[in-house]
């Protein structure tokens, strides 16, 4: 079968190396974010009770980004080594190769179906392994990597939420497969920077993906729930159902965003307007909010100048439209995925940003769904300081790869592409991908 190869999944002849080593092992974490860069290192046998001890904890302010994109590999290289040092120092032990979570712009989830032909036998981990390959093989995207394959339900004849197949019988055997993938470009610069640090690239995870595994609970997988990360540079958004992905998605603004237009809108520093938000910013109108006055320093040092002061009233008008647009936009890309009525009405909101007082209130008003705040679950170790919900998608990359769920695909992406002359499904391919994972799991 000739099919264009696609960038999805690990180099075939590590993928087996690469899954014993981040289950028996040391394991390596990162985030690349526009505000901050952590790492957190763990060993993959320490686990008890389902929650996962961590060793060691990096983090630095992030250097060298804009807008989430890399625009200076020096000084971003130089922060990820920095927080990469601190977290080996404290767990007392080296990496030598992480998993990376990525939000960006072009991150997107589509639902591939595959079906197989059984005759009326018993399914067998050949009937699994066909119906896997023909749901992956209408994948023909040679300009996007996949990163995740994730099987959200088989059908068995009629039965058509069905969690593991093998050992039935049946005529005909279906799978639902979410896909999410994204742009080369800016995934081949990240695995740049792990590579100038003299670190492999184990895999790559979606950052809404990974907050879900970290903040929400069993009951919220299966019943459906949304986790909100509202980030720094963007905001994203994981949609779980039936115990499984079913949708995400990414809002190219975040709480760099909010601080810009305070920025703007009071004329003061951005070290200023970052101050002025974490201290006085809200979403909620107060009764003294006009007579409450902000001191505001001006854009020049000069001790000359004397220091403005705006109300407390436009403060709050400065920060409210923005939020009120990141949820519009995520409610309308809920509803154009057709997941707005699967993801239930439970919300739960991660990220630095959501903790500005008053977003769990605005986000509940919007999305009109059940609110709550986010924290990492399931873990042990963590300090007060990376304890909250600024770091849940690094939290959640750390459980994916210790104790997540299993996927049709998995390991470092091969990002270089290509394609066999043959037309034989080429490593990269997810197809060719598949029957790794199948010898090592079945």
């Amino acid at each position: 079968m000739s099919k264009p190869a696609v960038a999805a999944a690990q180099n075939t002849t590590n993928t087996k190396q690469t899954g014993q080593s981040s289950r028996q092992g040391v394991v390596g974490v990162l985030d690349i974010g526009s505000s901050k860069t952590a790492c957190f290192i763990a060993r993959s046998g320490d686990v008890t009770r389902g929650s996962i001890r961590v060793a060691g904890v990096g983090h630095q302010s992030s250097k060298g980004l804009r807008g989430g994109s890399i625009v200076d590999l020096d000084a971003t290289e130089m922060a990820v080594r920095q927080a990469i040092e601190q977290a080996e120092r404290m767990a007392g032990t080296s990496i030598n190769a992480v998993t990376l979570n990525y939000c960006g712009p072009s991150l997107r989830a589509q639902t591939m179906r595959g079906m197989a032909a059984i005759n009326g036998r018993e399914i067998t981990d050949r009937d699994v392994k066909r119906v896997l390959k023909t749901a992956l093989a209408s994948w023909q995207d040679d300009e996007r990597v996949v990163i995740h394959a994730i099987p959200q339900r088989y059908s068995v004849d009629d039965n058509i939420d069905v969690r593991d197949p093998r050992g039935m019988f049946a005529t005909r055997l279906g799978v639902e497969l979410c896909i999410v993938s994204a742009d080369r470009s800016p995934l081949r610069n990240l695995a740049l920077i792990v590579d100038r640090c003299r670190l492999d690239l184990r895999s790559i995870v979606a950052t809404p993906y990974a907050a879900g595994l970290s903040a929400l609970v069993d009951d919220e997988i299966h019943l459906g729930a949304t986790v909100i990360d509202m980030g720094a540079g963007a905001t994203s958004f994981a949609v779980f159902c039936d115990g499984a992905l079913a949708h995400l998605g990414v809002v190219p603004y975040g709480g760099q965003h909010v601080t810009n237009d305070i920025a703007r809108g009071l004329s003061t520093p951005m070290a200023a307007a970052e101050r002025i938000k974490t201290m006085y910013g809200t979403v909620l109108d107060g009764p003294d909010d006009d007579f409450e006055m902000i001191d505001c320093p001006g854009m020049c040092d000069d001790p000359g100048i004397r220091t403005d002061q705006a109300p407390r009233a436009v403060l709050t008008s400065v920060i409210r439209p923005r939020l009120e647009e990141i949820f519009e936009m995520v409610r309308a890309q809920m509803e154009k995925g057709g997941v707005y009525r699967d993801a239930g009405e439970r919300v739960v909101l991660v990220g630095g940003a959501s903790q500005l007082d008053g977003v769990r209130e605005l986000s509940g008003r919007i999305l009109n769904k059940q609110v709550r705040l986010g924290r990492p679950l399931r873990l042990t170790g963590l300090g007060d300081a990376v304890n909250g919900a600024g770091f849940s998608a690094t939290a959640g990359t750390l459980h994916h790869v210790i104790a997540g769920p299993r996927e049709a695909i998995f390991g470092a992406p091969n990002l270089s592409g290509g394609t066999r002359r043959n037309g034989s499904a080429h490593p990269s391919h997810p197809v060719g991908q598949l029957w790794s994972w199948l010898r090592d799991n079945f």
